[in-house]
């Protein structure tokens, strides 16, 4: 396996600072933010599709330090109502295209999530009651993401583009095993997962029980950890509105791997990895708010080679 790195983790960096940076530390490949929920810090979306020679350079750059581009990151809502939606399905769309014009084969997103009918923000639907709730999920599945996922699945395959990434998170349509499969099934095998564990952890899920039920569905994985912070998780449950940033507050946080599951966790997780397939990068993403992130990311790297020797 190879040790990437979301950069976005590293965004309060240049472009040639995160190369110089990456390179020192031995990541082997790079994960870049296109826009959506990113800021995208390291590359210029509009810029790159519109010029040969920007692409050229970015690559030659990337090339020049020994990385390799391991994904596109699109991560947004390409299905919110209105003009947001909007804007993130355009840079979805873009980043497909980028994917092709610069040889990558893989883009990492999540699946969006709609609002009910009439609604101006999404609606994520996490109970069986009020009843209510079955009629809005089935108008979010059948009338709005699954004809916008035919269309980008046939955007894709213009493109050359084999692998989708879904990231299984909060407030998406796609968060866990169950949903995941039922978008892929749906759409076809154009559709795999991005599989982060730490996502599944704080929602209660167990990520190593899943990697056999993806089996053939694993196209890319991020190397992410959460710690459940058990006073307040017992007082509160982990269902939790609290910014990030209020680290002693939460329920849960993400954290540095190994300051929430084990080396002996992270251990088998890479074991089932390959066991069911996977033996390609784990893509570090640092969103612990304890540690800096040139610490955080230090840190990571240490256990991932640790658990892979």
């Amino acid at each position: 396996m190879r040790i990437g790195l979301v950069t976005d983790s590293l965004g309060h960096l240049t472009f040639d600072e995160l190369l110089d940076t990456a390179a020192s530390l031995g990541i082997e490949t790079l994960e870049f933010g296109c826009g959506g929920w990113s800021a995208a810090p390291h590359l210029n979306l509009d810029q790159l599709l519109a010029h040969e020679g920007a692409r050229a350079n970015f690559m030659a750059k990337i090339r020049a330090h020994g990385l390799e581009i391991s994904a596109l990151n699109c991560s947004g809502n390409p299905l919110a109502p209105g003009a947001h939606g909007a804007a993130h399905a355009r840079v979805v769309r873009d980043t497909v295209t980028l994917a092709r014009l610069i040889g990558v084969s893989r883009v990492v997103m999540m699946s969006g999530l709609p609002g009910g009918p009439g609604d101006q923000n999404a609606n994520w639907i996490t109970t069986a009651w009020p009843p209510e709730g079955a009629a809005i999920l089935q108008y979010q599945w059948d009338e709005v993401a699954l004809p916008y996922w035919r269309d980008l699945a046939k955007h894709a395959h213009a493109n050359g583009l084999s692998r989708i990434c879904v990231e299984q998170h909060a407030h998406q349509l796609v968060y866990n095993t169950e949903t995941l499969l039922r978008l892929r099934d749906a759409i076809g095998d154009v559709v795999g997962v991005n599989l982060d564990p730490s996502h599944a952890l704080w929602m209660g899920g167990d990520p190593l029980r899943a990697i056999a039920q993806l089996r053939g569905a694993i196209y890319h994985v991020h190397a992410k950890d959460t710690r459940i912070e058990h006073p307040n998780r017992e007082l509160n449950t982990l269902l939790e509105t609290k910014p990030n940033e209020l680290v002693a507050e939460r329920s849960w946080n993400y954290a540095t791997l190994g300051h929430g599951q084990p080396t002996t966790w992270w251990r088998e997780f890479v074991t089932l990895l390959r066991r069911n397939g996977y033996d390609d990068v784990l893509s570090i993403e640092h969103e612990d708010h304890s540690l800096p992130p040139d610490v955080g990311i230090r840190k990571s790297i240490a256990l991932l080679r640790e658990v892979l020797d």
